[in-house]
Parts: structure tokens; sequence; C-alpha cells
């Protein structure tokens, strides 16, 4: 058999394996209606989601007294968390998953969530199990910062150069470019498929189905 050209794939969540981008969306809208401050549109909450919390706070609400981004921050939460029960795995991500576990792969997952939104999201799914090792954004540095990758090839004891990275934002592909690691978009979730396209991805999947018959034919 050629030898794979991966031996790590390493996961987005939100928008990428969860159908979460609508939910993360209304959640930062109604954080900002709350406080009465001004209410993004659908697309400048979509592309920011990928981002650390804070992060994603001050980005999509830039110029705001420093007092009203923890507070953004908690009430995103509560409305967040007041949907997360209705949330989902995309169509064929469980099934992908155990076919790559089952081929040898070691799988990760790099996120913008919390360690605590992860951990409940994986117990919620029933994926505990599935992944090597998982980064989120109050654990290191943000996306695009290169740290997650780094930490997980590290953990693992595995090449840049054998890794690749899918996610559904620009954010998850200049951390793989800037890690040294290979990219792949999906164009399912937060950001558009050009804005992906710019970040030079080795293949772009309008699905589940195709990323998973892409992943086993070619990586």
């Amino acid at each position: 058999m050629p030898k794979k050209q991966f031996d790590l794939i390493v996961f987005d969540w939100d928008g990428t394996l969860m159908d979460s981008t609508a939910a993360i969306v209304r959640s930062i809208q109604a954080a900002a209606r709350d406080l009465g401050l001004p209410v993004p549109d659908t697309r400048a909450a979509s592309f920011v989601i990928g981002l650390g919390l804070q992060e994603a706070m001050q980005t999509v609400l830039p110029g705001l007294e420093a007092k009203y981004y923890p507070r953004m921050v908690e009430r995103y939460r509560f409305h967040y968390l007041s949907r997360d029960h209705e949330l989902v795995l995309f169509d064929g991500v469980r099934e992908m998953l155990a076919d790559l576990s089952q081929q040898g792969y070691f799988l990760a997952v790099a996120t913008g969530k919390s360690r605590v939104g992860l951990n409940r999201a994986l117990d919620n799914a029933g994926l505990l199990s599935v992944f090597d090792a998982t980064r989120c954004a109050d654990e290191t540095f943000s996306k695009p910062h290169p740290a997650m990758l780094l930490e997980i090839t590290r953990e693992l004891g595995q090449e840049m150069s054998r890794t690749v990275m899918i996610g559904d934002t620009s954010h998850d592909l200049q951390m793989a470019a800037n890690a040294g690691a290979s990219g792949i978009g999906v164009h399912y979730g937060a950001h558009t498929p050009d804005e992906l396209l710019a970040c030079n991805p080795v293949f772009s999947a309008e699905s589940v189905p195709q990323l998973h018959s892409w992943l086993i034919e070619n990586a």
C-alpha cells in the first residue's frame, strides 16, 4: 500500500464537526442586545467563530469600553448554554471519525471553545474517547497562532509536516500555515468558500461525506 501523507488529523469543532454556527451567531447577537450594544450582523458574527471568546468579542465589537467585553462573554455563555442541548454533529461525522480511527490515524481537536465547553460537547456527543489530544483557546494562544498545533504534535510525538488541520474558518487554515501543517477547508460552516480558498488549502470539501471520502483516498 502507498504510504499515507498524514499521520495526524486535527479538527476544528464548531462548524466543522458540530452544526453550531447558527447558534453561536444568535448567541453573540443576543448578548449584544442584552447590553444595549450595536448588534453585529450575521456575517460579522460568523467571522469571529473559532477565536477565543474574549478575542471574538473584541473583534466583533471593536472600540468598546473594556468593561463590556467580560459582560459580553458572560451573556454569550448564557445564551449559548440555553441552546447547547439542541446542537448535533453534522451528518456523517460519527462514521468518519470511527473509520479514520480504525485506519490508524491520530485524531485531535483544536478549538476556540473553552475546556469546559469542549468537554461538555464531547460528552454530549459521546466522543470523549475518540480523540488522542485536544486543545482549547483558554489553555493556550487563540487561532491563528500556531500554539495549539505545536502543542498537539509535541504531545503525540508527531511531525508537523505529516499533520493536517481541518476547519471551516480562515483562522483554522491560517493556524495550519503558521504551524507548517497542511490545511483542509470545509464549505458548510462559518466562513465563505472564497475566504477559505484564499488560504490555499490542499482540499476543500462541500460536505462531511466528501471530506471523509477524500481523507480515505488521499490522506
